[in-house]
């Protein structure tokens, strides 16, 4: 039966709608978000899967899902039962001192104090929410409008944003990788910077210089020799360094070197960034944290933490102090590596299977693979918006759609003019179980027919 009472009441919410529709004011957004509407490959590639998900191709399978680094399994027990312990506080459950809660902060101190060869104070170490914050902190409390900071290609795609969003202008200065990656296995340290181009981009404007490592998307571990030649030059210029080191724990080499170690001037002028996140596989706790042995240059972060944030959720907190704790009374970090080893052990077989290139990692939880030798059809029917990026969103999009793997297409971590070195690649994140790991494997094996001799 026709309800005209319920027609009444939809037809006036119409018209009201319309007509505050019609008055509602035009907001002028931030200019930044405005000025380039182009997808970013989060965007693109979420949506490519969205898409193959219902392909004939797929149908009847899971998508494999290796593009972002989000594990696929919970943090450990012993991280779980702290933070179930934490909420059942009560004061853990309302605001944190803005630098962090002293539980962190003296755990943080336990774990870093070895590692830096000396007593680190409760003044060396803010704790912040997750790392990226830690990095736009950072970059708010030095960076003045105008002012020049140096980024490594290929990069975190953050760090572009937190820059400009300052008024800050990114210089961008490549890390080569080696020209016979097509053919070869190579590793981390085969990618290498220019040091005279890398002295070239520093200028009397120049604020700061971002530093990853172990570094994502390339898995290279900087040597201590490499750590020096940038630390000298920052010393030289005068040039604040923003340490993103928090894959820090999952290296592969003999020996990790923190470049805040170096020497005292190094360290005077070093910003190190960690995550708990990245540490007990619990991206969604939003806990970092940045080290600086010059307490006046870390007070600068702080009060950018606190303008941006106040405060850090305090239960994740606590959860990560005492996961810290039980972290030190065992073999969590070399247990962390060994598990990370075999994963990559694991996934690594079936480009070996294949003759597939890949750059061996030498830290985090991602690895590049060289696409060189896959048959991707020019003609496959692509959309406009992947036509006009980079050859390997091409093959990221095509590897979606016929086998329903996704990767992440590289490219995206340069500008236009660096990134030719990158457009056979794609990056693979293998922070998923060994189960997930192996049905990679046996999907990834389909490749074999498109692979020229």
């Amino acid at each position: 039966m026709f309800n005209r009472v319920a027609a009444f009441k939809n037809t006036n919410c119409l018209r009201y709608y319309t007509k505050m529709t019609a008055n509602r004011p035009h907001i002028t957004p931030n200019k930044y978000f405005t000025s380039n509407n182009t997808k970013d490959v989060w965007s693109l590639t979420n949506e490519a899967a969205a898409t193959a998900a219902s392909n004939k191709q797929n149908k009847g399978r899971d998508l494999i899902n290796l593009g972002q680094g989000f594990f696929s399994y919970s943090p450990p027990n012993f991280a779980i039962e702290e933070a179930q312990k934490a909420l059942e506080v009560a004061l853990v459950n309302q605001y944190s001192p803005t630098k962090g809660r002293p539980s962190i902060i003296n755990s943080l101190r336990k774990l870093y104090s070895p590692l830096y060869g000396q007593e680190l104070q409760d003044d060396n170490v803010t704790v912040t929410t997750g790392a990226n914050e830690g990095i736009l902190s950072s970059l708010v409390g030095i960076l003045n409008p105008g002012d020049e900071v140096i980024v490594l290609e290929p990069f975190f795609d953050q760090y572009i944003p937190n820059i400009e969003l300052m008024g800050g202008k990114v210089i961008y200065v490549p890390i080569h990788p080696p020209k016979d990656m097509d053919k070869r296995i190579v590793d981390g340290k085969d990618w290498t910077i220019n040091y005279e181009e890398l002295a070239g981009a520093f200028t009397s404007k120049t604020k700061a210089l971002i530093l990853n490592t172990p570094h994502n998307p390339i898995g290279k571990v900087f040597t201590r020799e490499e750590l020096t030649k940038i630390g000298n030059l920052c010393v030289e210029n005068n040039v604040v360094i923003i340490s993103d080191e928090v894959y820090e724990f999952l290296y592969f080499t003999d020996s990790y070197t923190r470049i805040a170690t170096l020497s005292p001037e190094i360290a005077q002028l070093t910003l190190t960034v960690g995550s708990a996140g990245k540490t007990f596989a619990a991206t969604g706790w939003r806990v970092g944290w940045v080290i600086s042995l010059n307490p006046e240059l870390l007070s600068y972060v702080s009060k950018g933490h606190t303008r941006i944030c106040f405060s850090s959720p305090s239960p994740p907190q606590e959860a990560v102090a005492n996961s810290i704790e039980d972290a030190l009374t065992g073999d969590y970090f070399e247990a962390m590596r060994r598990d990370y080893i075999r994963k990559f052990e694991i996934f690594t077989s079936v480009f070996k299977e294949l003759g597939l290139p890949y750059t061996r990692p030498e830290g985090t939880y991602f690895i590049l693979v060289d696409f060189s030798k896959v048959n991707v059809p020019k003609d496959y029917p692509y959309p406009e918006e992947i036509l006009d990026k980079g050859k390997d969103f091409r093959i990221s999009y095509w590897l979606i759609n016929e086998l329903g793997v996704v990767a992440i297409p590289p490219t995206e971590f340069y500008i236009k003019e660096h990134e030719q070195g990158a457009e056979n690649l794609l990056r693979f994140a293998v922070c998923k179980d060994n189960e997930y790991l192996e049905q990679a494997v046996e999907r990834l094996r389909l490749l074999k027919p498109h692979i020229r001799g």
